[in-house]
């Protein structure tokens, strides 16, 4: 087996301040690791997004590899243990943003494309990496671009590894093989404002929404199905007042969110919100965002490879999910029939000292390599 150590070049790139959408030079560091192996590497900037198109070979199948150099805010700095942005390691753990989501995937990738092509210089079809620094920000100048742009040259892909951090308890024990729609509402529901002690001049829309928040709430969407679970709908915020305690408000803001399989289609949900919302009376307003609509990989010979990959090296089966949040995978099956999502453990992903383990930093490029090794003899 060859030397495969990622974790120089996940330090490299957590040391990098790539707060979303900035990149600070992350992709860059790629593309000098990866022109000496022979890949065109295609800089492709929307707005203020920096995306890179990076392939080496000319034929199918083209095998890539996709992932994002921008992470989310620190939070407070004082409550982490060490700088987010000082790579560190103590406990057998590499501490640092993006130590899960998702830097030390992008390393991986990297070592693992560096062994194979060392491997198998005139190994058949191509291989490829889908690298964006807007996944974490509002993902509108990032992969879903670039996919735009390849599309319009027909320059598709027949099998793209998404290296979110995907694992629950260990490594490989979860891989995603499609994801659920997002939809958002912001719904205003308007009353009257007047004085608490005069509640007959008024009408408070706090009162007015309680009962159909309560429906809302109880709704049963749908059942889900064999890959998805049932939809769901959360409130995230709700706000109404003048900050003052002896006023009624004159109107009151829901933020809210469906996580929808494919049993829903989002106008379903839209259609079913505003008729609870009729039924009750209200004057109100809902400005809708689709976020994301659910997606399903065909379950085929990546999956079974990635799958064989990781059992191999971990000693585990990983399950197929479509469960969590949104990805960049929903974008890349436009011009690819098998996605799968794999990469470390998500625990700490988007928290103070996020991290990811020695351990797994070290097995994560071996399943890649593995995974490149079947598909491309």
């Amino acid at each position: 087996m060859p030397e495969l150590s990622a974790l120089e070049l996940a330090k490299e790139l957590i040391g990098r301040n790539s707060v979303t959408p900035q990149d600070c030079g992350c992709q860059q560091v790629l593309a000098e690791r990866l022109k000496p192996l022979g890949f065109r590497c295609e800089p492709m900037r929307f707005g203020d997004v920096d995306n890179l198109w990076a392939r080496r070979g000319g034929t199918h199948p083209v095998v890539c590899f996709a992932g994002h150099t921008d992470v989310v805010p620190t939070g407070p700095l004082s409550e982490w243990h060490s700088d987010p942005f000082v790579p560190t390691i103590r406990d057998g753990k590499l501490f640092g943003r993006g130590a899960a989501d998702m830097k030390s995937s992008i390393a991986a990738f990297v070592v693992a494309v560096e062994a194979f092509v060392k491997e198998r210089p005139n190994h058949s079809g191509s291989v490829a990496l889908l690298i964006t620094s807007d996944e974490e920000g509002p993902s509108v100048d990032g992969t879903v671009k670039v996919v735009e742009a390849l599309k319009a040259r027909n320059e598709l892909i027949d099998y793209c590894i998404v290296g979110e951090p995907t694992s629950v308890d260990w490594l490989g024990d979860m891989l995603k093989n499609g994801r659920r729609g997002s939809l958002s509402g912001k719904l205003t529901v308007r009353g009257i404002q007047g004085h608490v002690a005069y509640p007959h001049l008024a009408k408070n829309p706090v009162h007015l929404l309680a009962p159909a928040l309560a429906e809302l709430a109880r709704t049963e969407w749908d059942k889900g199905n064999e890959s998805f679970p049932p939809t769901t709908w959360q409130v995230s915020s709700i706000h109404a007042g003048t900050g003052a305690g002896n006023v009624i408000p004159g109107s009151v803001t829901v933020d809210f969110n469906f996580r929808f399989s494919t049993e829903s289609p989002d106008a379903s949900l839209k259609a079913r919100v505003e008729s609870i919302l009729k039924k009750h009376g209200l004057d109100y307003r809902v400005e809708w965002t689709l976020g994301a609509k659910p997606f399903l990989s065909r379950h085929g010979r990546l999956a079974k490879t990635v799958q064989e990959a990781a059992k191999r090296h971990t000693g585990r089966s990983a399950e197929l999910s479509t469960t969590g949040g949104t990805s960049d995978a929903r974008f890349i099956i436009d011009i690819c029939p098998e996605v799968i999502e794999l990469g470390p453990v998500n625990a700490s992903i988007h928290k103070l000292d996020e991290h990811i383990e020695i351990a797994q930093l070290e097995l994560l490029p071996r399943i890649y390599l593995d995974t490149l090794r079947a598909l491309l003899p």
